[in-house]
């Protein structure tokens, strides 16, 4: 088991897929604001819409 540790961190392998990990959670924090940016937007649009039919 030791062995098996001691060669995965020798790999580049691991650092690569650590890489990518940070990149996914980057865009996946990037997609979540854009989306809660846009939601608000959409939904001061909605609120202004429903008050001009008042």
């Amino acid at each position: 088991m030791f062995q098996l540790i001691a060669q995965f961190r020798r790999s580049r392998a691991g650092a690569t897929s650590v890489e990518y990990a940070l990149l996914a959670t980057c865009v996946a924090l990037a997609i979540v604001a854009a989306v809660s940016f846009v939601g608000t937007q959409v939904n001061a649009s909605y609120m202004e819409v429903s008050s001009a039919f008042k």
